[in-house]
Formats: C-alpha cells, structure tokens, sequence
C-alpha cells in the first residue's frame, strides 16, 4: 500500500476543513478502512517507518493509529497494528455503491431515512410566523392586556404549592376545566361538564390525540377541500385514509355517494368559519350532518375556529349543543382569542369516552405550565376574558369593513369577497381559476405582503378554489387602502396573463 498516495489524494480532497496533520492521518485511514480501501488483515506501516515517509513526527503517527484502536478500527499485536474484521461502508467517500442484480443492471440499496407519512407531508402555505399584511391566524397581539396577564402570572406563581411543582394533571388543571366548560356553556351552547374537557398543546396536538383516541390505522376521515393542512397532516400520521369532501359557500357538502362509498370513521370540518374559504355551515346542514354521522356511526371532529368573532350578529352555537347526544368532539383554543405562544387548547368529548379518553391521556399527555393554567382559568373567571373579546370584535370588524370595501375597489372585477362575516381572515376568490395563485402570493411576498394560495389548501385533487387567503387581524384599518393597491397590481397583471395565454379569450 502507497501510504504517501493515500493520504495526498485525502489531503487534497479535504484540504478545505483545515484539519491540523495528525487528524488528517486519522481521519484518512479510517475512512480507508470502513471503506475497504484498507482491507481487514492488512498490516499498517510501522510509526517510525510511516512518520518518516510522510515527514512527520512519529507521535503524530503514534496519535492516529491509538485513536483507531480505541474506536476498533485496529488492533495491535506483536507483528504491528492490523486493520481489525469490519464490514465496510455501503457508501464510501467516492459516492453511493451499486449492487448488481441477476438481470447485470445495478440497483441503489435501500436507505434509511423518512417514513412514507414524513414524506407524503406537504409544505405549509405561508410562513406564519411573520407579522403584518395579509399573515392569517395571528390576532392583534399589541393590542392583548399583557400587563394585566403577567399580574395574573405572577399571582398563580406565588399561589403555586410544593405538590403543584411536581407533574400536572395529564387533563389539565381542574380549574381551569371548569372555567373553560362554563364559558363554552355560556357563549358557545355546548353542552358539558369540567370531567369532558381536556387541557392539550393546541388545535395540532388535539387533531393529533383525537385521531389516535378515535380512528384505527387504515380508517377513513373526511376532511373539508379545501382545508385545513394541520388535519391533514395528523390524518396522515396517524395512517388514515383522506378523503377531501368539497366546500361550497354553505360549507362542508358532503354527497349521498360519499356515505355510501367511502363512509367515515371521522369527519373534520370547522363550520363556524371555515378554513381556507371563511364560509359558515348553515344550520340545515349542521342538523344534517349530525343525523347522518350518527346513522354511519361517525364522529364529528368540530373544529370551532373563529368562532369568537362574529362580525355580522351573534356567534352561531356550536354544533356540539345542538342535538342530544350529538356525535360531536369539540376542539377550541386560545392562539386566536389570546396570543399563539399561550399554547393551550383544549377537547370536549362525548360522556360516554370521557373515562377511556381520561385514561389514555394519563398515559400519554405532557403535564405540565401549571402556573399559566392557572393565571387563564383567572382571566376566564374575573370577566376579562369577555371584556377582551368585545374588544377585539370591534377592532376586527372595523379592519374587515376596511379591506372588504378596498378589495372591492380594487379587485370587484376579476375577483369576489368570501367568508367575511367572522373570523380574522377572509377569501378572496378569482373569477378566472386560470389566474396563477401561487404565483401571484409569491409575487406579494417579495413586496411584503403575506397571502396564501387558496388552492395549496387543496385536501384530495382540485378543488375549484383558486384565489388568496387574507388575513386583517394585525393590519390597522388606515393601511388596507394601500396595502391593496399594491396587491392589486401583481392580481390585474396576472388576470392579463391568463387571458393572454388563452387563445380563444384573445379572439373574442
């Protein structure tokens, strides 16, 4: 073996890292050996012999040749140091090995890497972690009581006793459990008790329990097309199979055919104010749905987002209240009430799988954030809650009457407002589906504006949706007009584009 050239062509390959020398003989036999460039049995150059090759100190050879045999790579016996029995890389420094088959045609080996559920995930619409024009699902959080919050902080902080700092109760702190359920019984029409609620992370990590508490691998959910990718990506890991169920301006449309040929485990929808589009379920198909999901022996997962801010009368009560024994889970949060980083949800489940559902969150929930807990059951209690959501109500709707009357100026030609009557989003839905809306959100951004793409909220194929999804909550209300007019210009010149690219709309 030609030590000499082994370690120049290592050395020039890596002559970028810096390595000093001793590492860089290191590492350059020991890649020679998991490789099998150096075979077992092989017989390395003598330290002296090596060092004065290469021109180096010996106890820089000494150095490389102990570390290899501290990690395996040799041993030592009275004949020298001896590559030890080791089965070599299967993808050395030069690039990935290739097996021949019995056809002489080379095949890759199998990797390890993602599993198919990793793999089949879809990149979210927007980075919703930026603030400002047109981001959705983030409140005005400068306008949130933060003092008043850090005041009731403090004070669960200071009330917490030794037992409390030990782990939480897996379903949250029961004060907390019964303020939320009074507060939902109060504003909401469900119906419940503290023993059915169930303290999570947030919307995901209750999308994520429910589906691992109510649906076998291999059951099918039905989910909203468009909709929400946070269901869809829970629905996937936990090895559901999808099925996207079309949204209209009514909200979730399901057809005879789809009770008869792919009959649900779980039906997810958010009907009071539905995510992408902002449509609302009406109330005949609310009643519907909950006689045909009990007949199929379904459950309903109601996502009740927005449902706190009804710009245009009173909130609709939750679909959960709205029957006797209604098959309903309900899933609520306070990202949106409050603030994102809160990070409390919370489930409301049937009587009869509150115990099970008790005993499989007891074996797998995170206890924990007693204090903050405590300080929101507080805030619910003391009527700051309520005072904080008549607030904000106001606020969004001056910022939706805002946008809605720019867009409309703007944009009433090649496009129509959806789902405006509540929430801190709507949609904005081009007349012409040949309208690129990826392209025009990716365009928007580059002028800071955040929109998403309606059609990358597609669950199952396309859904009919193209067009932008604007969130209002952080945008005061004096900045629509020009916010607008610059979201305006990137639309019209696609709408052009699209008419351009159509030869028949050229002739006419």
């Amino acid at each position: 073996m030609d030590f000499t050239l082994l370690i120049d062509g290592y050395a020039a390959q890596n002559a970028h890292r810096g390595w000093p020398r001793q590492r860089l003989l290191h590492e350059c036999l020991r890649n020679a050996i998991r490789s099998g460039t150096l075979a077992a049995g092989t017989r390395l150059a003598a330290s002296r012999v090596l060092a004065e090759e290469l021109g180096l100190a010996r106890n820089t050879v000494l150095y490389a040749y102990e570390q290899l045999a501290s990690e395996g790579y040799v041993t030592t016996d009275r004949r020298g140091t001896v590559v030890a029995a080791l089965a070599p890389d299967h993808k050395p420094a030069d690039g990935p090995a290739e097996a021949a088959t019995a056809g002489g045609h080379t095949s890759k080996p199998p990797q390890a890497g993602l599993s198919q559920r990793a793999r089949a995930l879809r990149s979210l619409p927007g980075p919703a972690e930026m603030m400002g024009a047109f981001v959705p699902g983030v409140p005005a959080l400068e306008h949130f009581p933060l003092t008043l919050w850090r005041r009731m902080l403090e004070r669960a902080l200071r009330g917490m006793t030794v037992a409390q700092l030990n782990y939480g109760d897996p379903a949250g702190e029961p004060l907390l459990r019964e303020a939320i359920a009074d507060h939902l019984r109060a504003a909401r029409g469900v119906v419940c008790d503290a023993a059915q609620v169930f303290i999570t992370d947030g919307t995901q990590s209750s999308l994520t329990v429910c589906v691992q508490a109510f649906a076998d691998q291999g059951d099918t959910i039905w989910i909203e097309n468009p909709g929400y990718g946070g269901a869809l990506a829970a629905s996937r890991a936990g090895g559901l199979n999808v099925a996207g169920i079309d949204v209209d301006d009514d909200g979730i449309a399901p057809r005879p055919d789809d009770w008869l040929l792919r009959p649900p485990r779980l039906i997810y929808t958010t009907p009071s104010h539905q995510y992408p589009t902002g449509s609302v379920l009406s109330l005949r198909r609310r009643l519907a749905l909950i006689e045909a999901a009990r007949g199929a022996g379904a459950l309903i997962v109601e996502d009740d987002y927005d449902s706190e801010f009804r710009h245009d009368g009173p909130p609709l009560p939750a679909m959960q209240g709205l029957a006797p024994d209604a098959p309903v889970i309900y899933l609520g949060t306070f990202s949106k009430t409050m603030f994102p980083s809160l990070r409390i949800g919370f489930v409301v489940v049937p009587p009869a799988l509150a115990e099970p559902f008790a005993l499989m969150r007891a074996q797998s929930s995170a206890r924990g954030r007693v204090a903050e807990q405590l300080a929101l059951a507080e805030f619910l209690r003391s009527g700051q809650f309520a005072l904080h959501l008549r607030r904000m109500r106001r606020l969004y709707r001056q910022r939706r009457d805002a946008l809605v009357a720019a867009l409309e100026r703007h944009l009433g030609s090649v496009a129509k407002v959806h789902g405006g009557s509540a929430g801190m989003h709507l949609a904005l839905r081009f007349d012409d589906a040949a309208i690129d809306d990826v392209a025009v959100a990716a365009q928007a951004l580059e002028h800071g504006i955040v929109v998403n793409a309606l059609s990358r909220h597609d669950t199952q194929g396309e859904s009919g949706w193209k067009g932008l999804m604007l969130g209002y909550a952080q945008v005061p209300a004096e900045r629509m007009e020009g916010l607008v007019q610059q979201l305006a210009a990137i639309v019209h010149l696609a709408a052009y584009a699209a008419n351009r690219s159509n030869p028949k709309r050229r002739a006419a």
